[in-house]
C-alpha cells in the first residue's frame, strides 16, 4: 500500500568544486558557468529541479563562485539597456534565470567532499526529504528522471539514487550499487554501495549518477562518517550505512535511468554534449547539422 510522506520542495546543488580538469578556463570562471551552447551548465540543473516541482534551491558554493550568485540575480543595468533597444527576446532570456526559483547560497569552506557539501545544507533543509543534483550531469528534460525519483521516494520513503548501467571498464569512475529487484522494472532496492571500486570489486555494473532524493536522516549519518576514498567525506559511504540498516532512515532504492544524459565533467563529453544539444535546437540545429556533416565527411577526410 502506498504511504504518505512529506512533500519534497527543496533542492541542493553542490557547486564548490575547483574544476581543475578545465584549467585554465576555470582559473577565474566557475566550471558551472561554462556555457553549454548559450546557457551555463548550472542553469540546466536549476531548470531541472524547478521542472520537478522543487522551487527552493540551495547552492553549496566556495571561493571564487560569486558569478553563480550574480547569474541568478537581477542585472538591472543590462535589462535596462536591452529594454531601451527594444530587444525583448534577449531581455526575456536574461530575466529567465533570475525568475526560475528562490535561490539560497552557503559556502562549504574546506573542500572535504560531496558528503561534507551535502552536510552543509542541513540547517537549510531541516527535517524533510530533499533532492541533490550534481552539476556535472545534465539530464535531458524529455527524460524526467528526478520526477520519477520523487515518486519512488513518496511511495517507499527513505532515500533514492539514480542508477545507470555502464561498461565494466568504466565502473571505477563511479559509485557502484548492489541491487535487488522490486515489482517495478525501473526500481531496485540497494543492499550495498561502493565508491569508485575496481572492476573486480564492483558489486554490479550499475553506476550512481548525479541525482539523489535523500531522507534527512542522512545528515546524522554524514556527521559521523569518517573520511573515505581520497580523504573526503563520501556521500556513498553514508548511503551504504542507510542501505545496511533501514532503521536509520528508511530503505535506499534506485531508479534505473535509460534516458539521455550529458556528462559535462569531462572535456570530451562536455564537447559532445554541446554538439548534441546544438544539433537538436530548432534555431541552430538545421544549419549546424549541415555544417557538421560537411566538416566530418569533407574537411576531416583531408587531414
Amino acid at each position: 500500500m502506498s504511504q504518505s510522506h512529506p512533500r519534497i520542495s527543496k533542492a541542493v546543488i553542490p557547486a564548490a568544486g575547483l574544476g581543475t580538469r578545465f584549467l585554465p578556463a576555470t582559473k577565474a570562471t566557475p566550471k558551472e558557468m561554462l556555457p553549454v551552447v548559450d546557457k551555463p551548465a548550472i542553469q540546466y540543473v536549476v531548470e531541472e529541479a524547478v521542472a520537478a516541482g522543487l522551487d527552493d534551491v540551495l547552492m553549496v558554493t566556495g571561493r571564487n563562485k560569486r558569478p553563480l550568485e550574480d547569474h541568478f540575480d537581477r542585472n538591472y543595468e543590462l535589462e535596462s539597456a536591452l529594454e531601451k533597444k527594444g530587444d525583448g527576446e534577449r531581455l526575456a532570456k536574461v530575466q529567465e534565470s533570475s525568475d526560475l526559483a528562490t535561490m539560497h547560497y552557503v559556502r562549504q569552506g574546506d573542500p572535504k567532499g560531496l558528503g561534507h557539501a551535502v552536510l552543509c545544507a542541513a540547517p537549510h533543509v531541516g527535517d524533510e526529504p530533499f533532492a541533490v543534483l550534481l552539476g556535472d550531469d545534465l539530464i535531458d528534460p524529455r527524460d524526467p528522471l528526478l520526477k520519477r525519483m520523487i515518486e519512488v521516494q513518496q511511495e517507499h520513503g527513505g532515500s533514492v539514487v539514480a542508477l545507470m548501467e555502464v561498461a565494466p571498464e568504466q565502473i571505477h569512475l563511479y559509485g557502484s550499487a548492489a541491487v535487488e529487484a522490486t515489482e517495478d522494472a525501473d526500481v531496485v532496492r540497494l543492499s550495498g554501495l561502493v565508491e569508485k571500486p575496481s572492476r573486480e570489486e564492483a558489486p554490479s555494473h550499475y553506476a550512481i549518477i548525479g541525482r539523489y532524493v535523500l531522507d534527512p536522516a542522512v545528515f546524522d549519518v554524514l556527521s559521523k562518517t569518517e573520511p573515505g576514498r581520497g580523504g573526503e567525506i563520501q556521500l556513498t559511504d553514508a548511503l551504504q550505512q542507510l542501505a545496511a540498516d533501514a532503521t536509520l532512515g528508511g530503505p535506499v532504492h534506485g531508479v534505473i535511468f535509460q534516458g539521455r544524459r550529458y556528462d559535462t565533467g569531462d572535456r570530451g563529453d562536455y564537447l559532445r554534449a554541446i554538439v548534441r544539444l546544438a544539433c537538436e535546437r530548432e534555431d541552430l540545429g538545421p544549419d549546424f547539422r549541415t555544417w557538421l556533416q560537411r566538416f566530418v565527411t569533407e574537411e576531416m577526410q583531408q587531414r
